[in-house]
């Protein structure tokens, strides 16, 4: 594990979507997600771990892109999956409008 994220330059991603309607990839499934992650490389939106299909991981492990932000209300997080790593980005601006988790409904 690394002390600091070696995969910056993979970040394409730096102004996040003013909404999405939830997790691409359970939308197209009919499943449902708890908490949803945004992928810095190709803006590919998934559910987190704590989801039954674990999207954004799924993701980032089929594409290689290594960077995950969170898009929940008040938190700036990001996970490198490779440096297996917690950071922040100042340099990602914006906030998204999400909708409430099917599985909190």
């Amino acid at each position: 594990m690394s002390s600091s994220c070696t995969h910056l330059d993979s970040i394409e991603i730096t102004e996040l979507p003013e909404e999405v309607p939830g997790c691409e990839d359970c939308l197209a499934a009919g499943g449902k997600w708890l908490h949803l992650r945004i992928c810095l490389t190709c803006g590919h939106v998934g559910c987190c771990d704590d989801s039954p299909s674990k999207h954004a991981t799924a993701h980032a492990r089929s594409t290689e892109h290594p960077i995950i932000r969170s898009l929940e209300p008040g938190e700036d997080w990001c996970w490198c999956f490779v440096d297996e790593i917690g950071f922040r980005i100042p340099q990602v601006t914006g906030s998204t409008r999400i909708p409430p988790s099917p599985m909190l409904a």
